[in-house]
This record gives structure tokens, C-alpha cells and sequence, in this order.
């Protein structure tokens, strides 16, 4: 599987739209392909091979065991953002951005497992037992920490990919992601700066139809890196069992080799008798070399006597 987008998808979804050209940023002058009415259209070209360069990266991320955070806190961004990264199972910030959520890590950790505390309390029936109001000042702060980290609430640690919808509104979120060295992807419209983004996909921010699309090729890309990876972790689980049995039955065998049987078992009595009558002709034999060698120095003393 691969990117899947047309460029009818794209005109259809007013993704090469860009702002008036009185409201440009010169440095998005790369990205654009013509002014028309008064507005800049974006080269719906390089749409297409940025995207799939995006697509690739976020896929091999994925499947490299990845995790790519999705940020988006427009309005018209919102919905979309939570639905696709729910769909990818991938963390996401869709209100306002917490200062800190990347280079403060530590400091967000910790206020999830404090809303994940109060959660417990609420369900255990604890805050039942405190006064009223401590009760509801609980609740109350439940919902103030739902709104802002439910999205990343099951974020292990800094993502190794942040996509953006609109890097002018989220500038806090790029500065954070450049500080702790973390590329980002990013929807860039021609009013905005793409100089600190890494992968820049020349779009339309502001349609709805336009983040649809764009939101949800990348959380294609997502699933796609998700199911390389659990078909390499099957072959491992396939391969791993069959050479640990085989060791624990060659080792079985070897333990009831070593204490179940005996000679008599391993050998059989024909094969113990024909070892035993080798033994007797052989200490035979011995016994008769020996009465030899006796009888000859005896022979030997008796003809030096004579002489």
C-alpha cells in the first residue's frame, strides 16, 4: 500500500488555495504556482511529492515503533485532528497548547498522573466520602485536565514526529519540536514561514475539505507503518517458539536419558551379555600371557643351574 491522492482530490478539495497575495510570506514564493483574482495558488505538484515524501516517513517511523504526535487547535482543524488520530491511535493536541508538552515533559507527565489519581478517586467512590465541595472542586478539576491532555494522556515520552495544521497559529508547538531537535511535518499556507519546518506540504489551511484530506492520508501513513509492524513482530513470534520447544525437548530427553534409564535399558541384555563374555576372553587371555611369561623364566633359571 502507498499514498493514494489524485490531483483531482486535491482542486476538489480546494487544497491549492492559497491567501490573498497582499497577505504572502515571500519566503512560500517556491510553493506557488500562479496569482489568480488575487489570490495565490500553490503548485499542487509539489503538494503531491511532499506529501509522499511525508506519507513514506511517517510510515517507516511507525512500523520503526514511532510515535507521531498530531497537532491542530483551529477551529476547522479541530474535529479532524482528534478523529484521525483516534483512527491511528496516535496521540494528539486539538485545544490550546500546553507550554512545556515537549520541552517540559517531565512537568506534563505528571499532571496526567495526577488527573489519572483523581480519576481513581472518582471511580472508587472515594470523593464520595469528602466533604461537598472538595468533591466538586475534584470534578471540576478533572474536566480542566480532560480538555487540555486527553489527547496525549497515553504519550509515553517526546514523539519522533510532530504533524501540524497551520504552523503560524501553532508557533509555540514549532519552537518546542526545533528545541528538542523533533522534525516536523506541517501543512504550510502561502501566509506562513516554512523555514523551520522540515518536511513542508504547500496547502491549503484554512478549508476544512483541504485538512480532511491532508490529516487523513497522514494517518494512513500511520496505520500502514502500524500493520508493517505487527507483521514483523508474528514472523518473530512464529520463529522464536519453534527453536525454544525444540531446545526444551532435546533437553527433556537428555534429562530422561539421564535418569530414567539404565544400562540394561539403553543397551539391551544381548549386547550387556556379549560385553560381558568379551571381558572374560580378555582377562582369559591375560591369565594365560601371564602363566606363559612365568613358565619361560622358570625355564630360563633352570637351564642357568645346569650350565
Amino acid at each position: 500500500m502507498s499514498l493514494d491522492v489524485s490531483m483531482k482530490d486535491l482542486l476538489e478539495s480546494g487544497v491549492h488555495f492559497g491567501h490573498r497575495t497582499n497577505r504572502w510570506d515571500p519566503r512560500m514564493k517556491p510553493f506557488i504556482f500562479t496569482e489568480r483574482n488575487g489570490i495565490h495558488i500553490i503548485d499542487l505538484q509539489q503538494t503531491v511529492q511532499s506529501l509522499e515524501k511525508a506519507y513514506n516517513l511517517i510510515r517507516d517511523t511507525v512500523a520503526a515503533g514511532g510515535t507521531i504526535l498530531f497537532v491542530g487547535t483551529k477551529r476547522q482543524a479541530q474535529e479532524t485532528i482528534q478523529a484521525e488520530a483516534e483512527r491511528c491511535g496516535m496521540p494528539y493536541v486539538m485545544e490550546r497548547w500546553l507550554p512545556g508538552t515537549i520541552t517540559n515533559w517531565v512537568t506534563i507527565h505528571q499532571r496526567i498522573m495526577e488527573l489519572e489519581r483523581l480519576e481513581k478517586m472518582r471511580d472508587t467512590g472515594e470523593i464520595d466520602r469528602l466533604v461537598k465541595k472538595e468533591g466538586l472542586l475534584i470534578e471540576r478539576e478533572i474536566k480542566r485536565l480532560l480538555v487540555h491532555l486527553s489527547g496525549i494522556r497515553n504519550m509515553k515520552g517526546l514523539p519522533e514526529l510532530v504533524f501540524i495544521v497551520d504552523v503560524m497559529r501553532e508557533n509555540t508547538a514549532v519552537h518546542e519540536a526545533n528545541l528538542k531537535g523533533i522534525p516536523i511535518i506541517a501543512m504550510v499556507d502561502t501566509n506562513c514561514d516554512p523555514t523551520n519546518v522540515d518536511y513542508v506540504i504547500p496547502a491549503n489551511d484554512d478549508a476544512i475539505r483541504a485538512i480532511k484530506l491532508m490529516v487523513a492520508k497522514i494517518a494512513d501513513a500511520a496505520i500502514e507503518g502500524k500493520s508493517m509492524r505487527k507483521e514483523e513482530d508474528l514472523e518473530e513470534e512464529v520463529e522464536q517458539p519453534i527453536g525454544e520447544d525444540d531446545t526444551r525437548q532435546r533437553s527433556r530427553g537428555r534429562i530422561q536419558l539421564e535418569e530414567d534409564f539404565d544400562d540394561e535399558a539403553l543397551l539391551g541384555k544381548a549386547t550387556l551379555q556379549k560385553l560381558a563374555d568379551s571381558k572374560r576372553e580378555k582377562d582369559a587371555e591375560t591369565t594365560v600371557e601371564t602363566t606363559e611369561t612365568e613358565t619361560q623364566a622358570f625355564d630360563f633359571d633352570d637351564e642357568d643351574e645346569e650350565e
